[in-house]
Order: C-alpha cells, then structure tokens, then sequence
C-alpha cells in the first residue's frame, strides 16, 4: 500500500487538485521552513559557499511546477514527500556539480526513493542540536560540547543518524520516515529509539537536555 493510500483523507492533495500554479506556490511555502531544514541538515560545506538552501528550494519548485500534471494523474506519496524528493534530488545534483569526484563516500550517503542524496550529516545534526547562537563567552564550551556531540553522532550508523534528522528536525511521522528509508515502520522505531537512548546519555554528562518529539 502506498504512503498516501494509508494516510487516508489527504487535504493537501484536494487543495492541489482544486487549485492550479498558485496552489502549488502556497503549499510548497507552507513547508518551506522543514524543506529548508532538511537541506541544512544534509549541504556539503563546500556546496554550501556556493549555494544556500534557499537556491536549493528555488531550482526544486521549477521542478515541481514541471511534475505537478504528472503527480496529480497518479499520485503515489503525500505531496510533503512529493516535495522532499524533488528537493532532495536538487541537493543531489548540487552536490554532483560542485564537487564531482570530490564528492564525500558514497557509503556517507542514503538510498532514498531508490535515489542517493546526501545523508543528514553529523556536523549539522550537531549544530542543531546545540543551536547556533552562543555569547564570547560560552563559545569556548559550545566547541567542547559540538565535538563531543558530533564524537557520539559519527559512533551512529548513517541510517541512525538519518532517522534522527527526519523524526526530530524534520518532523516527519514514524510511517512517513519509514516511507523515506524503505523500512519497517517499527523497524524504524526501534532504531529511532536507540538513537536517541545513545545520545541522551552523552548529552546528559554536559548536562544539555535533547527532547524528542
């Protein structure tokens, strides 16, 4: 069964059927602060002084206005992922661009969609996770910690790493993240789970406090 056959009601699909170019516009703006967050979570450092996330969104709506007749004749996934895999495809192409043979190993990357796309890096998840605003004086110990936490995150496997990016920064369901690996939702969970147990108990010895959702 597929993603958008067992979500059911999809309101976000009617509003595109009923709608034209505009609805496309307010939809995809509506998701634009998660879509922006998963690009940041994933953009190579190098890609990164070239284009922002926000050149990375531009390029995917053209894409998406391209494949929106074809989606709506036969729509297979929630249009939230619809728009993620365009996005994940532009950042894909960014990254084959700008770096070609300088590319990070391919094993660093995630199959998704039968595509491979950057996997949520340790560097990002960390900065997230720390935040990125820090007086004079606490970034002496905002390093330490980055470090350490970005010590437990490379300890995670790259899927592990990736479940954390999709349920936590990019608030996605556990079916929807499952849909995006090509897991076992509970298989999915699980490894969400311990994820999240491993960092806790690192994170609780600098005494930073990281909540799931």
């Amino acid at each position: 069964m597929s993603e958008l056959a067992s979500s059911g009601q999809d309101q976000d699909l009617a509003f595109l059927h009923v709608g034209d170019s505009e609805a496309l516009a307010e939809l995809f703006n509506r998701y634009r602060e998660r879509l922006r967050r998963m690009v940041e979570l994933r953009i190579d450092a190098r890609v990164r002084s070239r284009l922002d996330a926000a050149d990375i969104l531009q390029e995917a709506f053209l894409d998406l206005s391209h494949d929106l007749p074809a989606y709506l004749a036969g729509p297979e996934l929630r249009p939230f992922l619809w728009m993620r895999l365009h996005v994940s495809r532009r950042l894909a192409i960014a990254h084959r661009q700008h770096l070609g043979t300088r590319m990070r190993d391919a094993s660093l990357e995630i199959s998704l969609y039968h595509h491979a796309i950057p996997g949520a890096s340790s560097v990002g998840l960390a900065l997230m996770l720390l935040g990125r605003d820090t007086s004079p004086s606490q970034a002496a110990q905002r390093a330490e910690r980055l470090a350490m936490v970005q010590e437990a995150l490379n300890g995670l496997e790259p899927i592990d790493r990736e479940i954390l990016a999709l349920r936590h920064f990019e608030q996605l369901s556990r079916s929807e993240a499952a849909a995006v690996l090509g897991i076992d939702p509970t298989t999915g969970a699980k490894r969400y789970f311990r994820a999240l147990t491993r960092l806790r108990e690192i994170l609780s010895t600098s005494q930073h406090d990281f909540e799931g959702p």
